[in-house]
C-alpha cells in the first residue's frame, strides 16, 4: 500500500493526481452549467494556441488567455467532476505547469462561482492536493479510480458521467486538451499487463480489484 505522498517538490516529466473540495465539503458545481465553465477554464488553458486564435475570431475575450496559456508545460491525461470536488491526472513537462495549472483554472472558476452566486471568499479547502504517481500500475488504476467515481452518482440531477474523461477513452469524444494516449496505450501493444483484459473499457468495468484499495492514500481522499 502506498504511503502518503502529498508532493511539495515537483518533478520535470512526473504524473501526478491533483484533488480538491469545497471549504467544509460544500458543493462546488452545483448545475451543468457551472461543470461546463470549469472545463472550459480546462480547455482555454490546455488547448493549443493556434486554436485558441480561431476561437477569438468569434470570441475576443479569448484573447486575453493566451499568453496565460500551459500546453507546451502540462499534459491532462484524466478528469472528473463530483458535487463537492474534482480530480485531474497529469503530467507536468515544467516544474511549475501544476502550479500554473491548478492556481489559474482554480481562480477562474471561483470568479465565475463567486459572481454567478452573489457570494465572496473561498470556496476550495486549499490550493489543492497532489501526490506523485511514480509507477505504471498506479498510473493506470488512477485512471479507471477517477472514472468510477462518477459512476457512484447515477442518481445524482447532474449527470457527471458527462462531465468526465471517461467518453473521450471509449473513443465517443475528442479533444485537443486532453492527452489519454498515454493511459490508452497499454492496451494496444505487448505493455498489456492487465493478462486478461483486452480493453480499456472491459478494465474499468469488468476487472474486479478495487483501484481505491491498491492506490491507497494516492486517492487523496479524506472523510
Amino acid at each position: 500500500m502506498p504511503g502518503k505522498n502529498i508532493v511539495k517538490v515537483y518533478i520535470e516529466g512526473g504524473y501526478y493526481h491533483i484533488y480538491n473540495r469545497g471549504i467544509d465539503k460544500r458543493n462546488i458545481f452545483l448545475d451543468e452549467q457551472d461543470c461546463k465553465v470549469f472545463l472550459h477554464y480546462l480547455k482555454i488553458y490546455l488547448s493549443p494556441k493556434e486554436e485558441l486564435l480561431k476561437l477569438s475570431q468569434t470570441n475576443i475575450k479569448i484573447l486575453r488567455y493566451i499568453k496565460f496559456n500551459l500546453h507546451d508545460e502540462i499534459d491532462l491525461m484524466s478528469f472528473t467532476l463530483m458535487p463537492n470536488h474534482f480530480h485531474l491526472q497529469v503530467k507536468q513537462y515544467t516544474k511549475e505547469g501544476i502550479i500554473k495549472l491548478t492556481r489559474r483554472v482554480v481562480t477562474s472558476y471561483v470568479m465565475y462561482f463567486n459572481d454567478k452566486y452573489k457570494r465572496k471568499g473561498g470556496l476550495f479547502e486549499s490550493i489543492y492536493k497532489a501526490a506523485l504517481i511514480d509507477n505504471d500500475s498506479y498510473l493506470l488504476h488512477l485512471s479507471r479510480y477517477i472514472h468510477l467515481n462518477c459512476r457512484e452518482l447515477l442518481s445524482h440531477k447532474i449527470n457527471f458521467q458527462e462531465f468526465s474523461s471517461y467518453h473521450y477513452y471509449l473513443g465517443k469524444k475528442q479533444a485537443s486538451w486532453l492527452k489519454p494516449q498515454e493511459i490508452l496505450k497499454y492496451f494496444k501493444t505487448a505493455k498489456n499487463r492487465f493478462k486478461n483484459i483486452f480493453s480499456y473499457k472491459s478494465f474499468v468495468e469488468d476487472y474486479l480489484d478495487d483501484s481505491g484499495l491498491i492506490l491507497g492514500s494516492l486517492t487523496l481522499e479524506e472523510d
